[in-house]
């Protein structure tokens, strides 16, 4: 696979329709499923190596998951409090 360059842009024109909340709750939805996966038969470091990103890739779509989503100026915004429970302001 070819590296990609990271722009920072995203390439293509908006749809109208694009929901923020849904976007959100794929992201939910995928951390699911990535929590309720199995491990694939596969044995030594391939093993860990399936665990490890399954832990990455949980950790990152339940953090997009728990976000709230704005659409400011054209700009989607994503706010995820990372402060420990109990020490948000909500």
């Amino acid at each position: 696979m070819m590296p990609v360059a990271i722009t920072g842009q995203y390439s293509r024109r908006m749809p109208a329709e694009f929901d923020p909340a849904a976007m959100i709750e794929r992201f939910r939805a995928r951390s699911e499923a990535v929590r309720k996966r199995g491990l694939p038969p596969v044995e030594g470091p391939d093993r860990e190596r399936f665990k490890e990103q399954a832990r990455a890739d949980f950790m990152d779509f339940a953090m997009l998951g728990d976000a709230t989503a704005s659409i400011e100026d054209g700009i989607l915004i994503l706010h995820v409090d990372l402060r420990p429970a109990g020490d948000s302001d909500a």
